[in-house]
């Protein structure tokens, strides 16, 4: 149980990142005051971050399966996970590589992960088939790929009675190598204002 309601820190970055996109609309959604304009910057907005994910997913799905291993590697790295390693070929029923999560100073364990350069959907069977390769191995896993799960596949991963498996999409991975710096910068344009008020209060002194 202890272990179940661990959540590993990349599973906490990634709620984090959609809190505070959630968070975002919420406060946009407030502000706004029902203009067109607004309404404009904000599709617009939506547009941006879709067009940068659509362009990262398209370079990743690019590169070769070990390369996108070795992605996954790093990502868990700067996640915190220790000696992180890809099996390659050595992998047993496609388990591409294996991490440690130290939750405590007293409690650690392996997760054992898998990477799915997919541009369509990951089915229950290969999330099924990758919780039976772990068996013996550990009890914690975690898939990695640059599409999307199915429903079936959701809901596999978290099925009652079974070793839980945490699921990473693509717009999840975009999230997170955004957040780690990964193959991804952000810019901050700055906007500079001229009070006028400042200069007619001058003016009257």
């Amino acid at each position: 149980m202890r272990r179940r309601r661990s959540a590993t820190h990349l599973r906490r970055a990634n709620n984090q990142v959609r809190a505070e996109r959630a968070k975002a609309k919420e406060e946009a959604a407030s502000t706004s005051s029902g203009d067109g304009e607004e309404a404009d910057d904000e599709a617009a907005a939506t547009g941006e971050d879709l067009d940068w994910k659509d362009q990262l997913l398209g370079k990743v799905k690019t590169i070769d399966p070990a390369a996108f291993e070795r992605l996954a590697m790093r990502l868990l790295r700067e996640a915190g996970f220790r000696n992180v390693e890809v099996l390659g070929k050595s992998g047993d029923g496609g388990i591409d590589g294996v991490g440690v999560y130290k939750v405590s100073p007293l409690l650690s364990f392996p997760s054992y992960f898998q990477c799915k350069r997919y541009a369509g959907s990951v089915s229950a069977g290969a999330v099924r088939d990758f919780r039976g390769a772990m068996a013996g191995r550990g009890d914690k896993g975690l898939v990695i790929t640059t599409g999307t799960f199915t429903l079936s596949a959701k809901a596999e991963a978290s099925r009652d009675g079974a070793p839980p498996i945490d699921l990473i999409d693509g717009n999840d991975l975009c999230d997170l190598l955004k957040q780690y710096g990964l193959g991804v910068s952000t810019r901050v344009v700055e906007e500079v204002v001229v009070d006028e008020g400042f200069f007619d209060g001058v003016r009257a002194a």
